[in-house]
């Protein structure tokens, strides 16, 4: 058996109807589910994140989640995707901040 799984699952994901993880029977199905999924993830969820599927050990795919920098570029007024104890725009982990503090997005947070 071959699984796909979402190495994190951000806030589009979770509103999604996809499931975080899949099995196949064989690993051609697996690779050409996890590079669909990517593909519609990215042309349907709000751009903040970039998906891209990839070989993991053994008999897995994970879908890897990273941040979509142009969006940052075109868009100064992003909202956060882990809310304002964001540390900055490159990562998925959440920090906390005092209330006036901006989390560096660009969201308007502590303004």
């Amino acid at each position: 058996m071959f699984t796909v799984h979402m190495e994190h699952e951000c806030p589009c994901f979770k509103k999604s109807d996809y499931a975080a993880t899949a099995t196949f029977q064989t690993q051609q199905e697996a690779y050409q589910y996890a590079n669909i999924l990517a593909e519609l993830m990215n042309e349907e969820f709000c751009g903040t994140h970039t998906f891209y599927p990839q070989k993991a050990e053994g008999d897995a795919f994970v879908i890897r989640v990273g941040i979509n920098t142009s969006a940052f570029e075109a868009n100064k007024h992003i909202t956060c995707d882990v809310g304002c104890g964001s540390t900055d725009n490159w990562t998925l982990e959440s920090t906390q901040k005092s209330e006036k503090e901006n989390c560096g997005s660009g969201c308007g947070c502590g303004e």
